[in-house]
């Protein structure tokens, strides 16, 4: 018995000193984790207790402004304010809803919805004005933010529409040069600090702390709101005038690419860019209604191809000077048609120009002859060329959407389509690449970037960032460019240009007209480019007409509204 009583005992204390030794090591290990926890960790930890005694609201930063060349505001800011509730801090929800619905002419239930939602911070309304702003304030109820934003206005709504682009519903840059430099626009968002207890109401006396928002740069363009305007005018007018599918009228420095003014007329209203334009309206409310909006803001200058037609006789005629493979004096005969392989290809005057010199057939916009060069030409070293002058890339230009050259493969350029291309037609490049490469062409040969961006400024005008781009020199000889400049102004002087003359200035230029696809639609794009003054170009001007009523000839009504355009900027350009 006496050995059993031993036996429990040694037993308990061993058990006691199990449990002592358990105690002692979690007493170790608890105390080893307090001092990770205050030491390793603290900052960690410190930063949570903040975050749940913090509550933090954004601060919108303006964005910087867009200007046109002159200092003219193209796109700028106004205040707004957003309505926001915090339901912890509500005391009258009913008020609250009364309150809101009523000021903000929203409905009882959607702001219910809003106020009873156990959330951080609940947006109410944004964009709402000064004097609403002012009155809900005046009511002072708990757990109401009255916070300032601000809303992007086009103080010219339509004007330059497809250039500028819009911002979203949280000021980033959707379209245009607005998304193209929204990193330097956009500035940055500053937040307001508040403290609350851990039922998340605002604690008396703590004051809020605001980092403040940094205003986003402000963009000056190579726009002139001037000639924009005119050009505006003139293709609004020229699209009522032949009930035309489009009018595209761009206006370049061919000497540094800058574009002075772009427009893909119709424009939409910039202050309310989701609302269907005129053209489109019959598809408000539908299942196409987004499909025709995305047409709206398309860029067809940048973003869509054509076939050129006559004006890529400039390129033909280029290759041609630039390897000697014709004389301005050479003779040729039209009949009015040229026949390759098996086809009859025509010239534009059926009954034929008869006995012309290579400059008259500039003039007359000959077809046969510019097929003759093409085959002097012959394929690769077409395809080469076109490769040398820019053709075959894009332009690099700063807006989005640009579209590529559609071309033949050079192993696929048979004596029917070299003959077809050497006039312009079975292929396709955009206004701005044709543009662009004629720049290069009459400035002596120097390839350059089109562009609308010059550099950014700060809140005191000062410059934060200059835009360069790129150029590509000797894409010709200044001797071709010299003679392409002087044919072109007698085109404008003597020949199928004559409508853009005006007495008193030197303009070159050169009209096409061509056919769109499929063939049997019979629909035409009529077209001009011209350039002055003509010895030393300071200005590139096109005007393309998309399916023009009745006359569609570039020379018949493309080259009268150039000359319009001309009038009205080649005065304002030498003030």
């Amino acid at each position: 018995m006496r050995f059993f009583v031993e036996k429990c005992r040694i037993y308990q204390k061993k058990k006691l000193f199990v449990v002592f030794m358990g105690v002692v090591i979690l007493a170790v290990i608890l105390l080893g984790r307090l001092i990770y926890l205050t030491t390793a960790k603290s900052e960690y930890y410190s930063s949570l207790a903040t975050d749940l005694q913090q509550r933090e609201r954004r601060l919108p930063a303006a964005r910087g402004e867009i200007l046109d060349r002159n200092g003219i505001v193209l796109a700028t800011n106004t205040s707004v304010y957003t309505i926001s509730v915090i339901h912890n801090q509500i005391q009258d929800p009913e008020q609250v809803i009364e309150v809101l619905s009523r000021e903000l002419n929203l409905s009882e239930d959607a702001v219910r919805k809003r106020v009873e939602k156990v959330s951080s911070i609940e947006k109410i309304k944004g964009n709402v004005d000064r004097e609403v702003s002012e009155r809900i304030l005046a009511y002072g109820l708990s757990g109401v933010k009255v916070d300032e934003d601000y809303r992007r206005i086009y103080p010219y709504h339509e004007l330059a529409s497809k250039v500028l682009g819009f911002t979203g519903g949280d000021h980033q840059g959707i379209l245009g040069l607005e998304s193209k430099y929204d990193e330097y626009l956009k500035g940055t968002d500053g937040t307001i600090l508040t403290y609350t207890d851990a039922r998340g109401i605002e604690v008396n006396g703590k004051e809020e702390q605001r980092i403040e928002p940094v205003t986003g740069d402000s963009l000056v363009t190579s726009l002139d709101y001037n000639i924009q305007t005119y050009c505006m005018q003139a293709a609004q007018k020229t699209y009522l005038q032949k009930e035309a599918d489009g009018v595209e009228i761009i206006a370049m420095n061919p000497q540094n690419g800058e574009i002075i003014a772009m427009v893909d007329y119709p424009e939409y209203d910039l202050c309310s860019p989701f609302t269907l334009t005129e053209q489109y309206s019959q598809y408000a409310g539908t299942e196409e209604e987004e499909t025709y909006r995305n047409y709206m803001w398309r860029n067809w200058c940048v973003s869509d191809t054509y076939e050129p037609g006559s004006i890529f006789k400039i390129v033909t005629t280029s290759i041609a000077l630039e390897e000697d493979l014709v004389s301005l004096e050479e003779g040729f005969y039209c009949p009015g048609y040229i026949v390759v392989e098996d086809r009859r290809i025509r010239c534009h005057k059926t009954n034929g120009h008869g006995s012309e010199t290579f400059t008259t057939a500039l003039y007359n916009s000959c077809n046969p002859v510019f097929i003759d060069l093409g085959m002097r030409i012959g394929a690769q070293r077409f395809y080469d060329y076109m490769g040398q002058f820019g053709l075959l890339e894009k332009t690099g230009v700063d807006l989005p959407g640009e579209a590529a050259t559609i071309m033949h493969k050079p192993e696929n350029i048979g004596p029917v389509e070299l003959a077809t291309i050497s006039f312009g037609q079975s292929f396709q490049v955009s206004p701005i690449r044709l543009m662009t490469t004629v720049s290069g062409l009459l400035n002596g040969g120097n390839e350059v970037t089109p562009h609308v961006g010059v550099k950014m400024v700060d809140e005191n005008g000062e410059t934060t960032r200059s835009f360069s781009y790129e150029s590509k020199e000797t894409i010709c000889s200044e001797e071709t460019g010299e003679t392409l400049r002087s044919l072109l102004q007698g085109v404008v002087e003597e020949g199928g240009g004559n409508k853009a003359y005006i007495e008193g200035f030197e303009i070159g230029g050169k009209t096409a007209t061509s056919q769109t696809l499929p063939r049997s639609e019979n629909k035409y794009i009529s077209a001009f480019l011209g350039f002055a003054p003509a010895d030393d170009p300071q200005i590139l001007l096109m005007v393309i007409i998309r399916n023009p009523k009745g006359a569609y000839y570039g020379g018949t009504i493309a080259a009268p509204v150039a000359r319009e355009i001309f009038e009205n900027i080649l005065p304002y350009l030498d003030n």
